[in-house]
């Protein structure tokens, strides 16, 4: 196989295969993990989660994701990323894949008005805040087919819901509440409002996957809430950004999860970002050769979907934290180095708290950018020379002059 394909695939299927035998090796991994297989009803508090998938799209399968006998503090620790970040990759994967994915087929419009009362329930289980207890019953016993890809965290079997109860009240926060009602407000304004009262990205994501925000209520592949919440939060943040003092200098910071190694370099300018991906040999997707591709964005925002996926979006939505915490625009250049460590997919959260990792490290100033890159350069384990080719926008910005450098 070609292992740039394989990076740019990440699972997807461009190589015309049946099966993705990067992902089948992970799954046969994940399968020594789980006992659940061959019930035909379990009970447990969901963390809380729901899972809709995409294929067959418009017909697709959603449901509850339960962890068989697992209390509510042990559970709500499956959904949060600060609590995967304390463990290692095989400890997560050990830890998702007792998440049973119980799935009904219901086409993505039905999400308003449906007669599927698993789906309500399922709705109704999203809503909280909380771990919420839960029972479920199947058609068949479970089948122990763990789900890895790029974007979505490792998931455990998967069975067809004959029935589903939620065994307590779920928690609901008072804008949630108020916001899943209100069929006026786009499912945008609907994003950022929530995101402006704190509800956290993981909560948002499974509203809008499950089809409880917006005018037109539909059911949204989990996949795909994933990015649309990052880049959404990201543009809402970019509004207020944009009209910032510039910062003052150059700052650069480091951070890693799991492999993913960041190296930021913040520049006094107004607002663009770039970041270059470069995928050392034997992580996951790249085989045996490296590959390195980058994406950017100007001060007017990103045009298309960038050709480096759910990553991009994460890792931008990263920088724009930080730079609305400090209440300052800067020019953003990223590195993410995918190192060997990182042997097995766990999703874009990854990528999201890494680069956050990176921005809580107290930076590196630095009087040109020259002095900034030579520093990032003894960090990174690729020699500069290969990802500079990449670096276009830097490489504008190194060579444009501004306004405040004829003063």
């Amino acid at each position: 196989m070609n292992s740039s394909l394989c990076v740019k695939c990440k699972g997807k299927g461009l190589c015309g295969r049946p099966f993705c035998p990067i992902l089948e090796k992970f799954r046969s991994v994940g399968s020594a993990f789980t006992g659940i297989t061959g019930e035909t009803s379990i009970f447990g508090a969901s963390p809380p989660s729901v899972f809709v998938g995409r294929n067959n799209y418009p017909e697709v399968r959603a449901g509850p994701m339960i962890p068989p006998q697992l209390g509510g503090d042990e559970a709500s620790l499956l959904e949060d990323p600060k609590a995967l970040l304390k463990m290692g990759i095989r400890d997560i994967i050990s830890s998702r894949s007792r998440l049973v994915r119980a799935n009904t087929s219901v086409n993505v419009k039905n999400a308003r008005n449906t007669d599927n009362p698993l789906i309500e329930k399922s709705q109704e289980l999203a809503l909280s805040k909380k771990a919420v207890d839960t029972e479920a019953w199947f058609v068949k016993p479970l089948r122990n087919k763990l789900k890895f890809d790029n974007v979505l965290t490792p998931m455990g079997p998967s069975g067809e819901l004959k029935d589903f109860d939620i065994t307590e009240n779920p928690k609901v926060p008072r804008k949630v509440d108020s916001l899943i009602y209100d069929t006026d407000a786009l499912a945008k304004d609907a994003i950022s409002e929530l995101w402006d009262s704190n509800v956290p990205a993981e909560h948002i994501t499974r509203l809008l996957s499950i089809g409880l925000l917006g005018q037109e209520r539909r059911l949204v592949p989990t996949r795909w809430s994933i990015t649309a919440v990052d880049d959404q939060v990201g543009k809402e943040l970019l509004t207020k950004i944009r009209d910032y003092q510039q910062i003052s200098d150059i700052r650069v910071f480091s951070g890693e999860a799991f492999g993913n190694h960041f190296e930021v370099m913040l520049m006094p300018r107004s607002f663009t970002f770039e970041l270059i991906e470069v995928w050392m040999p034997q992580a996951v997707w790249s085989g045996h050769t490296s590959w390195i591709e980058s994406d950017s964005e100007g001060f007017g925002g990103k045009k298309g979907y960038s050709n480096l996926a759910g990553g991009y979006y994460a890792a931008r939505l990263a920088a724009l934290e930080y730079l609305n915490s400090i209440r300052r625009q800067a020019s953003v250049f990223m590195v993410r180095e995918i190192r060997p460590e990182y042997w097995a997919p766990l999703g874009v959260w990854v990528v999201r708290e890494a680069a956050r990792q990176a921005f809580e490290a107290q930076p590196k100033v630095f009087g040109s950018v020259e002095e900034a890159l030579t520093d990032m350069s003894l960090r990174l384990r690729t020699p500069s020379g290969k990802w500079m080719e990449k670096a276009k926008m830097l490489t504008n910005n190194r060579a444009q002059r501004t306004l405040d450098s004829f003063f």
